[in-house]
C-alpha cells in the first residue's frame, strides 16, 4: 500500500485539480504531494527524464527538437482554512466551480501541466516540467532557487510558462518590489510639556504628503502596460499616551515597472525623501521581469491564446527566469484575487480552456 494517493494524469484536468487539492501541502510539508506527483510521472508518461530535488519533481524530454518550453508550478499552498478536501458547486451565478485551498494558487495550473505531460504525444517542442516546493514562504526557502543553485542545467528553455493564476489571460513579466524602512528620531518628553521634546512621528508629515501626492508612472512594454505604485504600508512609534515619542518608523513599498532595475528603484525612493532628515534602510527587494513577448516561442504562445495578454501586477517567480535570460509568462486558471482566501475557488471552464490552449501551443509546428 502506497503512503500517498494515486493520481490519474489521464483524467480530466478538472478531476485532477480536485485530487491535488485533496492532498494537503502547506509550505514545508510537501513530501506527500511530491511523492504522488513523482510516482504518477514515472508510471504514466514516456520519454521523460525524471529527478527529485528535495520536495521538487523535475521531468524533461530530450528529443533534440529546435526549442524547449518549460512548464513550472509550485506544489505548496498557504495554511489550510477549513477548505480541504475540495468541493464542487454548480449554480447560475458562477457556473461549475471547484472550491478548496490551492484551487487557484496553483493546483489547477499544476493539474493542467501534469495532464499534458501524460497526454501530449506529438509535442513540437522539448518540454521541461518543474514542480517545486516552498514558494509561499520566504524567498530563501524557495525550491526554485534551490534548483537554480544545485541543478542549473534544468532551468534552460526558450520560454517558461509559470502556472500562476491569471484568469486564463497570459500575464507577461511582472513588477519588481522594493521595501524601504524610513526612521525618525527626536527627543522624549512629557506631552504636557511637549515644547521640551522633539516628536519623531511628526517628522513623517512631509514624506506622507509626498506619498499622498505621488502620481504613478504607466509604462508600455511589448504592448503590456505596467502601472507603478508607491505606498506607505506600515507606521510605528509611540511610548505612551502622555509621552512625546523619540523614535518612529515608516515602511514604504514601491512596486515598479520591469524597465527599472532594483538600483534605479532605490534611487527613485531616495529622491522622494530628499531633503528630509530620515534614516533610509532597504529591507527587501526583488527585480521585475520584462515580458519578452518578442521572442519567437513567446509570440507563438500569444497567438495560441488568441492574442489575449496583459501585464502582470505583482511579483512572481517569472522574475527568476527573466534573470536567467528566459522569456517567461504567467498563465493559469483562476482569479488571482481569490488566491489564499478561505473560499478560494476556480471555474472549471478556465481549467479546460487553459489546457486546450497549451495543448495547441505544445503541438503546433
Amino acid at each position: 500500500m502506497s503512503s500517498y494517493p494515486e493520481l490519474d494524469l489521464h483524467a480530466d484536468p478538472i478531476d485532477l485539480t480536485a485530487a491535488l487539492v485533496d492532498i494537503p501541502s502547506v509550505s514545508e510539508d510537501e513530501s506527500v504531494i511530491a511523492d504522488a506527483v513523482e510516482a504518477a510521472l514515472r508510471a504514466q508518461t514516456s520519454g521523460f527524464e525524471i529527478v527529485r530535488s528535495g520536495n521538487a519533481v523535475l521531468a524533461r524530454t530530450n528529443r533534440g527538437l529546435s526549442s524547449r518550453v518549460m512548464l513550472a508550478g509550485h506544489l505548496d499552498t498557504v495554511p489550510i482554512a477549513d477548505n480541504v478536501p475540495s468541493r464542487r458547486t454548480d449554480d447560475d451565478a458562477e457556473g461549475d466551480v471547484i472550491h478548496g485551498c490551492g484551487t487557484v494558487d496553483m493546483k489547477s495550473g499544476d493539474a493542467v501541466f501534469l495532464h499534458l505531460a501524460a497526454t501530449v504525444t506529438d509535442a513540437a517542442h522539448d518540454i521541461t516540467l518543474v514542480f517545486y516546493d516552498c514558494e509561499e514562504i520566504e524567498a530563501s526557502k524557495n525550491g526554485l532557487g534551490r534548483i537554480e543553485r544545485e541543478l542549473p542545467e534544468w532551468l534552460q528553455a526558450d520560454v517558461a510558462i509559470l502556472g500562476e493564476p491569471s484568469g486564463g489571460f497570459i500575464e507577461a513579466g511582472c513588477q519588481g518590489t522594493l521595501r524601504v524602512r524610513l526612521s525618525a528620531s527626536g527627543t522624549r518628553a512629557h506631552s504636557a510639556r511637549s515644547w521640551l521634546g522633539d516628536n519623531a512621528i511628526h517628522k513623517f508629515g512631509a514624506v506622507l504628503n509626498r506619498l499622498a501626492a505621488y502620481r504613478a508612472r504607466h509604462v508600455d512594454i511589448d504592448g503590456c502596460v505596467y502601472r507603478e505604485g508607491l505606498s506607505a504600508v506600515r507606521i510605528s512609534g509611540g511610548v505612551a499616551g502622555n509621552v512625546v515619542p523619540d523614535a518612529a518608523e515608516l515602511d514604504v513599498n514601491f512596486r515598479f515597472a520591469p524597465d527599472r532595475s532594483v538600483e534605479q528603484a532605490i534611487e527613485h525612493v531616495r529622491e522622494l525623501v530628499d531633503g528630509l532628515s530620515l534614516g533610509f534602510e532597504v529591507t527587501d527587494s526583488s527585480p521585475g521581469a520584462l515580458p519578452g513577448l518578442g521572442a519567437p516561442a513567446a509570440s507563438a504562445l500569444i497567438a495560441a491564446a488568441g492574442g489575449q495578454f496583459r501585464a502582470k501586477y505583482g511579483w512572481t517567480d517569472v522574475s527568476r527566469f527573466s534573470a536567467l535570460g528566459i522569456p517567461a509568462v504567467n498563465y493559469g486558471p483562476g482569479d488571482p484575487n481569490l488566491a489564499h482566501k478561505r473560499d478560494e475557488r476556480v471555474p472549471t471552464q478556465q481549467i479546460t480552456d487553459v489546457a486546450r490552449v497549451l495543448r495547441g501551443y505544445l503541438t503546433a509546428g
